[in-house]
């Protein structure tokens, strides 16, 4: 297999010159299981409570998304390797979603990890997308080097690389200077059906184009809730947040929404 093309330290943004401090401690939420549909609705909510000028404070939520697989702006059907009968077969719902990155096969063993905050309240500026994707790279990677795993990141894509493959996809949206989405970290997921579904961009180079996971990397047991605190701290310690309150289940109640939206997005990641 070649190498990867790999720059381990990306150099920072030009506005991350201005950034100040985060002015409100961030509210995290270790939620469960949820379905495609609820999380569209959750999202779609917290995107909105934390625009509010006295709403929501930044709100962190960990989950674990219903086995599916969605395709952010830059990935498309050809990514995925797997006939419409194989996909019925594994019940697996593909689905195109308003964010960023490519496609992504969700199911047991990966961490959706989703940041809902005004850009103001991170201490960046209204249009500092690059400075927060550069924050939540460095989390990102804290995190995975935090449990152990060498972790890269690559010059020509956005994610947490290792030797397996892409360890963490990154897929934000952003609107009116709201950013919501995050990534997904693989930990411990059956790797079959993720070596079908090519989740970096041919632009990241030669080496492998599908995911990986922590555990192939190290070839050791990793725990999820190991792995969940490890993303917490480090997202907390990246974003320089002054204090975090953290909960158990999620931050609004669930409900099942409609499918599609007539709303624009601005994509990113």
């Amino acid at each position: 297999m070649k190498a990867r093309r790999i720059t381990p330290i990306r150099s920072k943004p030009q506005d991350s010159i201005a950034r100040g401090s985060p002015r409100r401690a961030v509210s995290v939420w270790l939620a469960g299981g949820i379905s495609l549909e609820a999380y569209g609705a959750m999202a779609e909510r917290l995107a909105w409570e934390v625009s509010e000028p006295a709403g929501r404070p930044p709100t962190l939520v960990l989950y674990d998304l219903e086995p599916s697989i969605t395709i952010g702006r830059l990935g498309s059907r050809a990514d995925i390797d797997l006939s419409d009968d194989e996909l019925r077969s594994h019940g697996l719902e593909v689905r195109f979603v308003g964010r960023g990155g490519g496609a992504v096969l969700h199911g047991p063993g990966q961490i959706g990890i989703a940041l809902f905050a005004a850009l103001h309240d991170l201490g960046l500026g209204q249009h500092a997308v690059g400075s927060y994707l550069e924050l939540l790279e460095t989390g990102l990677e804290g995190a995975v080097r935090g449990l152990r795993c060498g972790a890269a990141r690559d010059s020509g894509a956005h994610g947490i690389f290792g030797r397996t493959g892409l360890l963490a996809a990154i897929g934000v949206a952003v609107r009116k200077g709201v950013v919501w989405h995050g990534g997904f970290l693989n930990i411990q997921p059956a790797l079959e059906l993720q070596r079908r579904v090519k989740a970096a961009p041919v632009a990241a180079g030669p080496g492998p184009h599908t995911m990986g996971s922590l555990e192939a990397d190290v070839q050791r047991r990793v725990r999820m809730p190991e792995a969940r605190a490890a993303v917490v701290e480090h997202i907390v310690d990246a974003f320089g947040f002054p204090g975090s309150h953290i909960q158990s289940g999620f931050p609004v109640p669930l409900r099942e929404s409609g499918r599609g939206t007539s709303e624009r997005r601005s994509r990113v990641g």
